[in-house]
């Protein structure tokens, strides 16, 4: 365990004592909820993680006091063999968790895996905020003996801070669908504004662990940032550096956005030209060759993600495309790949509906027959969820 780390002492920097009371009565019902969903032979522990796990829960002011705002992501650690005991209490889970958000007033959401899993899994962002920082509702840190490899920020692989600036831009991708949408009502803005906020976080997120110095906190981290300053000679930096500040503050502070939808494209055209010069930068680092466009990159035959096995790679394309697809050009390379050309050529690329050469580059990517920008970003979010 990281023995630098202590637990957070709340849920949220500066919530109100209502606020803290309430999530610590709702963490108190889903642990007498699992105790009795899951036997106690089965049941090793029980984690929240996330924001509130980490003491850095978001606070939505409203008229009416203070709201929580992001998920409750709670994980559930079973005994047993992980092949077995994982599918058979996530479903239950998921129905669980569907059950008490209401009462909750937020999303409830359990992922449920051993801790042998945990310990032996490699070094990633995700794992290392889920070991650094947390908040035990069943357990303690004992639970984590042989998990000190997930605190070392140092060790999470270039591909992972990739793979955090691909998800984060696929919300600029998913907002630039609504955006285009004929009804264009509340939910849609608060959505784009969502979505814009944490990709302004998640690009110096990315930066920092690009270079070893990422961490939990998000104030930690803007403050890492800043002391990095314009280090370096690249014109995008400064932009970061702002916009992480404003991405901090929504998640400390999130708000529900009511702004204009033009007002909210604009803002989504300037960051989405941000994150292109920062994509092709961070790509260029981690594949070790230069990209001068989104075109070149999304149409190169480089292997996008040769951290992978070729030969797990072809078992994972048939299940996920169909035994033929083993044998096919290309099946030795993991699917993410499908997303990252496609993402790269839907947001970026202005000619792909309309230059037929990449049109037909992300219809195969994406195995669909779309031909509208809408049923594009339905096909890539359909993979998305699979291969995020």
């Amino acid at each position: 365990m990281c023995a630098h780390e202590t637990k957070a002492a709340r849920f949220t920097l500066d919530g109100s004592s209502a606020l803290e009371a309430h999530l610590e009565s709702v963490c108190r019902q889903i642990g007498d909820e699992v105790r009795a969903l899951v036997p106690p032979p089965k049941l090793d522990g029980l984690l929240l993680a996330g924001g509130y796990g980490r003491g850095e829960g978001g606070v939505l002011r409203t008229g009416d006091g203070d709201r929580p705002y992001n998920d409750l992501e709670f994980y559930v650690f079973v005994r047993g063999n992980a092949l077995v005991e994982e599918p058979r209490y996530r479903a239950l889970l998921g129905e669980l968790g569907h059950r008490l958000s209401p009462a909750a007033g937020l999303e409830v959401e359990f992922k449920v895996m051993t801790l042998d899993k945990l310990r032996s899994a490699p070094a990633s962002m995700f794992y290392y905020d889920l070991v650094a920082r947390h908040r035990w509702v069943i357990g303690d840190d004992s639970l984590l003996a042989g998990c000190e490899h997930h605190c070392n920020a140092g060790a999470i692989p270039m591909s992972e801070v990739t793979r955090l600036v691909m998800n984060r831009c696929s919300g600029l991708l998913f907002s630039a669908e609504r955006l285009r949408r004929k009804q264009f009502a509340d939910e849609e803005a608060d959505f784009v504004g969502r979505n814009l906020a944490k990709t302004q976080l998640a690009l110096g997120d990315a930066l920092l662990a690009a270079g070893g110095e990422y961490h939990w906190s998000c104030r930690e981290r803007h403050q890492r940032l800043s002391a990095l300053g314009a280090a370096g000679n690249e014109p995008w930096r400064e932009g970061v550096l702002r916009h992480h500040a404003a991405g901090v503050e929504f998640k400390l502070h999130p708000v529900r956005s009511d702004c204009s939808r033009e007002e909210l494209a604009a803002r989504h055209a300037g960051l989405s030209g941000l994150a292109l010069q920062f994509w092709l930068w961070i790509e260029s680092r981690r594949l070790g060759r230069a990209f001068a466009s989104p075109r070149e990159y999304a149409l190169g035959a480089e292997d996008k993600c040769p951290e992978t096995s070729s030969l797990r790679n072809r078992l994972v394309n048939a299940r996920a495309f169909g035994p033929a697809a083993a044998l096919r050009s290309g099946s030795g390379r993991y699917p993410r790949q499908r997303l990252l050309h496609a993402l790269s050529l839907l947001l970026w690329d202005g000619e792909v509906l309309t230059d037929d050469a990449l049109l037909r580059a992300v219809r195969r990517e994406l195995a669909t027959t779309a031909l509208d920008f809408g049923g594009l970003v339905g096909a890539y979010e359909k993979l998305w969820h699979r291969f995020n």
